[in-house]
């Protein structure tokens, strides 16, 4: 989708977008386009008031022709419903035929910032994106046809505010493809490749750790959840020196779990081709880390994915193996479809080891306890320092993708102690997603600040959002992002 900003809606527009405030029909500009009166009355009488992303269609006599014209809500006025608005626009239009819409603001009384108007290109944009290359027998009436959204009357700085969200657009397609992409094309090599070459030129210091080197770390838990695959397990690291020659203070660390059937504690047949998106944690950390290297944000920071596919043959690990991390605690394995936190555990002590970051987040479709919690509306998160929780959840609010907190005591930690080992890898049905982010503490240092993301019901869609269709959501890339921007950036 390609975003233009124009000074001025050229007259011979033959799709005209109007914002609409709540309530605020009456109050809009219509400008050169003729008939105004009776179509704002056709508003009314579609009961359109100017709720965020409610549309209405209009076609009005323009000289021997005819001018289709859309009234398009934006609520408050404010930056969610402005991105609200633009992807309700583009899923309109995008397979109707139309290959280009001018929003023309001149109309709009209450003009949006330019920080408002960015979200509006970039839901824009982001709705946009669609997953079509294995689909060989799409009606033409299903293919994509809009390419053009330009945009009439920006205000100032619309430049800047639309480069980082440009960044950030471009950080969730490379999520929303590795999210989308079938376990037989994307596996923790492919996942490499695909990420390095899409990273390439933006800056990023790479770092690939094989499992012979991975055997070398030590690192037992996730070279345990790789042995039952033909595919071999990978580390990708990116590193990004946006501050200068210092350490990164902030470690991101993704759950890449390409493909999942349980392994020997095998999942049930309905619903587990799912699992390819089983890595939506590593790929969260990919997006966000093209996204800062792409609008070059100040600061040092390092993303980490460990990358595995957990499968069921006769070298597979069983319930009731015990594996030494690289920490250098046993684990006694009782469900081998618990191995994210197995992947997450060396992954973290490795970047602790090998660059020492004060705070480090990490994000994993861990539990189905979490969707159980918080169904498909929220991301869990679990800190154990309240300060970097409470950053977290308000860059959750400020960029869409929403956070709860859920807690961690001690109380829960004894339920995952192993009578033979350091921890054992679940504790018993209830609290499931705590015991988990329980699991994972064990293995941060003390005074590192951390917080766990279960993103289990939010990389994926059964139903089109704000700025998604169904499928791929590209969940995490602007949390992490923002989170960044406010906290981190100097």
């Amino acid at each position: 989708m390609q975003i233009n900003f124009a000074p001025a809606a050229a007259s011979d527009a033959a799709i005209v977008a109007l914002p609409v405030e709540k309530d605020g029909l009456a109050r809009t500009i219509w400008g050169a386009i003729d008939g105004a009166t009776l179509a704002a009355k056709a508003a009314a009488a579609a009961r359109f008031t100017g709720e965020a992303g409610s549309i209405v269609e209009l076609f009005v006599a323009q000289g021997d022709t005819v001018r289709q014209v859309l009234l398009v809500g934006v609520g408050a006025g404010g930056e969610t419903e402005w991105e609200k608005a633009g992807g309700a626009l583009v899923a309109k239009l995008l397979t109707s035929g139309a290959t280009a819409v001018t929003v023309d603001l001149a109309g709009t009384p209450d003009k949006p910032t330019a920080k408002a108007l960015a979200r509006f290109a970039a839901a824009a944009t982001q709705r946009a994106w669609r997953y079509d290359q294995y689909r060989t027998k799409l009606a033409e009436t299903a293919k994509p046809t809009l390419e053009t959204v330009t945009i009439a009357g920006a205000p100032e700085g619309i430049d800047a505010a639309w480069a980082t969200q440009d960044a950030v657009t471009r950080g969730m397609d490379l999520t929303r493809w590795l999210v989308a992409t079938p376990p037989n094309i994307l596996y923790p090599e492919s996942f490499v490749e695909k990420v390095t070459a899409e990273v390439e030129g933006l800056g990023l210091e790479i770092t690939v750790i094989d499992e012979d080197q991975m055997a070398e770390f030590g690192m037992g838990a996730l070279l345990g959840v790789s042995q039952g695959s033909r595919r071999e397990a990978r580390i990708l690291a990116l590193k990004w020196n946006g501050a200068g020659a210092d350490a990164p203070t902030l470690a991101l660390v993704g759950k890449g779990v390409t493909f999942d059937t349980g392994g020997i504690s095998i999942k049930g047949a309905a619903g587990m081709e799912d699992m390819k998106w089983d890595m939506g944690g590593a790929g969260a950390v990919a997006g966000a880390m093209k996204a800062l290297a792409a609008r070059k944000a100040k600061v040092n920071v390092i993303g980490v994915m460990g990358l595995v596919e957990n499968m069921p043959d006769g070298n597979a690990q069983r319930p009731g193996d015990v594996v030494t991390s690289m920490s250098g605690q046993t684990i006694e394995v009782i469900n081998t479809d618990a191995e994210g936190r197995l992947v997450l555990c060396d992954c973290i002590t490795w970047v602790q080891k090998t660059h020492s970051p004060a705070t480090i987040v990490d994000l994993a479709t861990l539990t189905g306890a979490m969707i159980v919690a918080l169904g498909h509306e929220h991301g869990g998160i679990f800190a154990n320092d309240d300060m970097l929780a409470d950053q977290l959840l308000a860059a959750g609010r400020a960029s869409g993708d929403l956070l709860w907190r859920f807690p961690l005591a001690p109380a829960y930690d004894k339920l995952i102690d192993s009578p033979i080992a350091d921890i054992k890898n679940v504790g018993p049905r209830g609290a499931g997603s705590i015991t988990a982010a329980q699991f994972i503490q064990r293995f941060v240092d003390t005074g590192v600040k951390w917080a766990h993301l279960d993103i289990a019901g939010m990389v994926w869609a059964d139903k089109a959002g704000p700025n998604y269709d169904k499928g791929a959501t590209g969940y995490g890339v602007r949390l992490l992002d923002k989170f960044v921007a406010d906290n981190f950036e100097r």
